[in-house]
């Protein structure tokens, strides 16, 4: 298993796996002091992923209802759909969906520096016209200061 050593890796890790290897992940993470929570999304409206990804990390007690908090975990999101859309994401007006999985990460930015709080949001899955096998792969990392 690779190592989670910063907070963007073990992000990026745990969104990319596949079942089993998931839990593996998520588990190591957790053992590491990083608080974890995963879904999954699927939506051509940029602003249900938006609300699936909050609503699970507050549903998980990641984000609490401060503005700090809150503001983190939205810049966050943002900048992992940069990532997908390869600059600012549109999909159902240009006729674009997704399929995607996720991972939320609150942490120390590295193992090394404990004393600090981040939060990151992962993103990857598949991208494309609503038809089966118009589609490719996309990943996005947001990482912000809490």
């Amino acid at each position: 298993m690779i190592h989670c050593s910063s907070i963007g890796k073990t992000a990026l890790l745990i969104a990319m796996a596949d079942g089993s290897e998931t839990e593996a992940y998520v588990s190591r993470a957790r053992e590491k002091g990083f608080d974890v929570v995963t879904g999954k999304v699927g939506s051509m409206d940029v602003q249900k992923i938006i609300a699936a990804v909050e609503t699970a990390a507050k549903r998980e007690g990641l984000t609490d209802d401060s503005y700090r908090s809150q503001h983190a975990l939205y810049h966050a999101i943002l900048d992992a759909l940069q990532g997908l859309g390869r600059g600012p994401l549109q999909l159902g007006n240009i006729l674009r969906t997704v399929g995607l999985r996720f991972a939320i990460v609150r942490g120390p930015r590295t193992l090394e520096d404990m004393d600090d709080l981040w939060i990151a949001v992962s993103m990857y899955g598949m991208i494309g016209a609503p038809i089966k096998g118009h589609e490719h792969e996309v990943c996005g990392l947001g990482i912000n200061h809490l």
